[in-house]
């Protein structure tokens, strides 16, 4: 049997179908400037090369900036950054430059740069501090388990997560109390007992000294979830475990009465850290989903106040 060939030469992949726009864009803003023959960009393309009308002898002013932020807002927002976050980039780009005479391309797209990566360090800046095994240690000194609650909407894969970070905790050496908190969805129980035997496979009792490394405290369905998680958090700290996971029902953050239990379970039981759980595919609208959830979760709260995250 004889194989047959092809013949001629492969065609070029096309990686990024909005290049061809980019250096559309750029010739348009080439055209407009007085330096059309300016070959200083550097090979700056796409959104830099908006930036090529900005040169100039006198001083920048917010009007002479406006079409070329709107331009680059547009192409932010094309990239599928949130539009808020989009116009609070453009406007430290309009800060950083307002008042400045910017003599060559060169020095503008250096500025912006600048501009852009301050602004994105302050935007993605913690407000507070995470360092979960540090926090474990500072607990396991005052003779206490460290708690973490999951939370987050109907099927996002809170007990899946929750049992990532399990095994995080225990390949750092730390024991884990898992409390089975949703007492509603069936198989919820079934679910993390399948986790916890699974992760004890992977860390066998008799490497630790006959103690298993994780375990499971559930009182079944139908039970009062906050009641659950204190019986946990007492058991754990009576046993020596480092770290307390609660897996919580989801639920969606204008259902009242389950906001309000989760409510519950958080005043009651004052876990270090309440982690939200979102799905990566709904992307901007995850940002959204945690304001009003966060939000809702104040509304319901005894204080007034939403919980630390």
């Amino acid at each position: 049997m004889q194989l047959s060939s092809m013949e001629g030469d492969l065609l070029s992949v096309d990686y990024d179908s909005s290049e061809e726009e980019e250096m559309d864009e750029e010739r348009v803003v080439v055209s407009e400037t007085s330096k059309p023959n300016s070959k200083k960009s550097g090979g700056f393309g796409g959104m830099f090369g908006m930036l090529k009308g900005l040169v100039g002898s006198k001083n920048l002013t917010r009007e002479d900036m406006e079409s070329v932020l709107e331009k680059m807002k547009d192409h932010l927002i094309a990239k599928n950054v949130a539009a808020d976050i989009s116009a609070q980039l453009c406007d430290s780009v309009a800060k950083k430059l307002e008042g400045k005479v910017m003599g060559t391309f060169t020095t503008v797209a250096s500025t912006v740069k600048q501009a852009l990566q301050d602004s994105l360090v302050h935007i993605l800046q913690p407000k507070r501090r995470v360092d979960i095994l540090r926090d474990v240690m500072e607990a396991q000194s005052q003779r206490r388990p460290f708690v973490i609650t999951f939370c987050g909407v109907n099927g996002v894969g809170k007990s899946t997560n929750l049992a990532k970070i399990s095994f995080w905790l225990i390949e750092n050496g730390f024991t884990v109390l898992i409390a089975a908190c949703d007492t509603f969805r069936a198989g919820a129980v079934e679910q993390l007992r399948t986790h916890q035997r699974r992760l004890n496979s992977l860390h066998p009792p008799e490497r630790h000294g006959g103690r298993p490394m994780v375990q499971l405290y559930e009182k079944g369905y139908g039970k009062d979830a906050a009641g659950i998680a204190m019986e946990a958090i007492a058991y754990a700290r009576n046993q020596a475990f480092d770290v307390v996971l609660v897996d919580t029902a989801g639920r969606m953050q204008d259902n009242a009465p389950l906001m309000t239990a989760l409510a519950k379970l958080i005043a009651v039981n004052m876990p270090d850290l309440v982690l939200f759980v979102g799905e990566a595919l709904v992307g901007n609208e995850a940002v959204d989903q945690l304001v009003k959830f966060n939000q809702a979760l104040a509304d319901h709260s005894m204080s007034g106040q939403a919980p630390p995250y």
